[in-house]
């Protein structure tokens, strides 16, 4: 597989189909695969199986227009890991991408710590693969959304030494405390941690690393705003600081907020992650919806029963 040229392993991987005419992604895979069932295609779809545009889609009805390219997997997708913190979204032998829930940290500070990557080697364990989760970056504890994890100590060193060029965008939701007077704007400052490990800001250099949060306000209410921030720089803690810059701080944060929120988390989501695969130069597109007591709350329809039930729901799906 490793003199395979990109084209060629994509091919070994995927049917690769270019769109006609205008119809919904299940007509087209009906067609396309004669005598597959919609449930079978259902299923598919749920197993994270095809792409459109290189952008993973899952929704069934999913509109498709002339000359967008479908890709459907030619292996099942796993669908062994049942897990309530970690949710796998694609795997090959060199990464796997999962999308973790709030609560728990990408990697343990120490030994015993429980953390997603001691998650994932135990899945490959389980799955008597012979390769460990190769932490290339961290979301805190207490965020949610998509990350990578490499499979190799080649597929990771390809990411360590070249994260800005092969992971080209970042992309997080959160609701903010109060109503953002702007649509959207740049917030830039060093940042630097003081002896207590606290995250401070500065607008001249202070020692610290620079980094830069751009923002996009997509709902304001007087009590909360739902903000999209694309990250220039991936520094330790850089939204919630900046935010904080802002007056505008994420709800629930307890450490550069006001603290308390109605959904009792920290109310940041990492839903977009764009890179090219660290082997093949493929470009990778991941994406996951904005979580719905975000809009929710923002909408003023914020029920703790409803997402108590919610939660419920889909810790049932992954049992």
């Amino acid at each position: 597989m490793a003199n395979l040229s990109a084209q060629e392993y994509a091919a070994s991987k995927y049917h690769e189909l270019t769109v006609k005419s205008p119809c919904t992604l299940t007509e087209y895979l009906s067609k396309q695969f004669s005598g597959i069932s919609r449930n079978k295609i259902k299923d598919i779809l749920k197993g994270h199986g095809v792409t459109v545009d290189r952008k993973l889609v899952t929704q069934w009805d999913y509109p498709l227009q002339p000359g967008m390219i479908v890709r459907v997997s030619k292996h099942r997708r796993s669908t062994e890991l049942s897990n309530k913190w970690v949710k796998i979204i694609y795997e090959d032998k060199d990464i796997i991408v999962i999308e973790k829930t709030e609560g728990i940290l990408s990697m343990a500070a120490t030994a015993k710590q429980f953390c997603v990557k001691t998650i994932l080697d135990e899945y490959f364990e389980k799955r008597h693969f012979k390769c460990h989760a190769h932490v290339v970056h961290r979301l805190d504890r207490d965020t949610s959304g998509l990350m990578v994890y490499a499979k190799t100590i080649e597929a990771a060193q390809v990411l360590e030494r070249d994260w800005k060029g092969r992971v080209f965008d970042r992309r997080y939701v959160a609701v903010l405390s109060g109503k953002m007077e702007k649509e959207g704007g740049t917030v830039e400052s060093w940042l630097k941690d003081n002896k207590a490990c606290i995250t401070y800001s500065s607008p001249t250099d202070n020692g610290g690393k620079y980094a830069v949060t751009h923002y996009h306000t997509l709902k304001a209410t007087e009590d909360y705003s739902l903000v999209e921030m694309r990250l220039e720089t991936g520094r330790k803690n850089q939204i919630r600081v900046h935010m904080q810059d802002i007056n505008h701080p994420v709800v629930g944060d307890i450490k550069y907020g006001v603290g308390g929120s109605p959904l009792g988390r920290l109310c940041l989501h990492a839903f977009r992650l764009y890179l090219y695969h660290p082997v093949t130069g493929e470009r990778m597109e991941f994406e996951t919806p904005i979580p719905t007591p975000f809009k929710n709350l923002v909408d003023g329809n914020y029920s703790r029963k409803a997402a108590t039930q919610e939660s419920e729901m889909e810790d049932m799906s992954l049992s």
